[in-house]
């Protein structure tokens, strides 16, 4: 749907309220404590109360949209915003979109949204697929490659359309380390058993085929082939990776809070050919229906940097 069918289709609390209703209780209200279903009665505008147990419950108890005090219709606004937005959200374009005072509000909003964009059923990438590590840093004199320092480790999983050499999906994940531990773990996590798993020759891979994996090495052949050459399609990722959060924003994101935008990106990147941004719209808000709520201590809990390479 266009903007001005959004609008009208949400216009009032009413209406945003019946649509959560719907996400949350597709087959009719169940009782989020003893799961009770069909009986009920409605106490107030917002609260339900189970005809079995006599808890009482809102739409959104339990959502990322738990203990608000603005208006569904402005998380409406502010979600729609952030999926018709293919470069990214920002915190500041958010404030001036919503008119919100606050630049935390609207940068806390962000993150309660960002957590929505991983889907806990979401299927593992099969097939043949490209993995390698990428350091967030700005770039300093010292210890380099797979031992640098003051920088965060990325494990990055890419598909590889077989025979059209094209893109699919995108797996990203912080990882301690660049061990057979962690790797390897975050393969298992996210890589189908059995697929084609193509890497470089670091012994952080050596156990893949124990795994289950079809193990491809591409080695570098000489000091002269750079990265790019030798994974060419994830390090393309990588690099379109960097650039989003240089440009969007502005080179600078906190250590703590970098899986956040990971995850932002992995959800637009996958994505990223999807026409019917109203559909992208429905499947974050149904995510959000199931996301467990967080607070903004949480996000303001540290206060660490990582500048990113220009």
């Amino acid at each position: 749907m266009s903007f001005d069918e959004f609008t009208m289709r949400f216009a009032t609390e009413e209406q945003c309220r019946e649509y959560l209703y719907q996400l949350r209780f597709p087959k009719g209200f169940v009782c989020p404590k003893c799961g009770q279903d069909g009986k009920y009665w409605q106490v107030g505008d917002t609260l339900y109360e189970c005809g079995k147990c006599g808890h009482q419950t809102s739409v959104i108890a339990g959502t990322i949209f738990q203990d608000t005090r603005k208006p569904m219709k402005t998380w409406f606004t502010a979600i729609w915003w952030i999926t018709t937005m293919k470069s990214g959200a920002s915190a500041m374009g958010l404030q001036r979109v919503l008119a919100l005072k606050s630049y935390t509000t609207a940068w806390t909003w962000l993150h309660k949204i960002r957590t929505a964009m991983v889907n806990p059923k979401r299927l593992r990438l099969e097939g043949t697929v490209e993995v390698d590590e990428t350091y967030i840093g700005g770039e300093m004199e010292g210890k380099r490659g797979r031992g640098s320092e003051n920088k965060a480790l990325v494990a990055v999983a890419l598909e590889i359309k077989e025979g059209r050499n094209q893109l699919g999906r995108v797996r990203m994940h912080m990882v301690s380390d660049a061990s057979v531990k962690s790797l390897c773990g975050f393969i298992k996590d996210n890589v189908q058993t059995g697929s084609t798993v193509i890497t470089d020759g670091w012994k952080g891979y050596n156990q893949l085929s124990d795994y289950g994996f079809n193990h491809v090495i591409h080695p570098k052949f000489d000091d002269s082939e750079s990265d790019d050459e030798t994974l060419s399609h994830v390090h393309l990722v990588v690099s379109l990776l960097k650039r989003w959060l240089l440009g969007t924003h502005q080179g600078a994101v906190r250590e703590d809070h970098l899986q956040a935008y990971l995850d932002e990106y992995v959800f637009r990147f996958n994505r990223r050919k999807a026409y019917n941004r109203g559909l992208l719209f429905y499947r974050l808000l149904e995510s959000a229906m199931h996301t467990p709520p967080s607070t903004q201590d949480e996000f303001l809990g540290h206060e660490s940097c990582i500048t990113l390479v220009k």
